[in-house]
């Protein structure tokens, strides 16, 4: 385990030995968070995805999915039908559920 010990100079900067950066790999503009925990500090790497990106590409996936299996709509000329053709099909799916029973 490496082990150093720092000065902070007076704006709260801690210069990261060079045999702790090249431990963990680190290099000039690498991102670090610190984490209070009950032991002390804990400085590490850190590597930001963004979470919009991911949602983004799994809705992505997921459309082309229904429209490899088929799962698509008309297309519709405005919001307004889209949503009025979406409740028709809710009330025939509510009566379908109705007679069932």
């Amino acid at each position: 385990m490496t082990t150093a010990v720092q000065k902070m100079g007076t704006k709260g900067q801690v210069t990261l030995p060079k045999r702790v950066r090249e431990a963990l790999g680190l290099k000039a503009g690498d991102l670090l968070e610190t984490v209070l925990t009950p032991k002390g500090a804990l400085t590490r790497p850190v590597e930001l995805k963004p979470k919009k990106v991911d949602a983004l590409e799994e809705a992505l996936a997921e459309a082309e999915a229904d429209v490899k299996a088929g799962r698509v709509s008309k297309p519709y000329q405005s919001a307004h039908a889209l949503v009025r053709d979406a409740l028709a099909a809710g009330r025939r799916q509510h009566r379908r559920a109705g007679t069932k029973n």
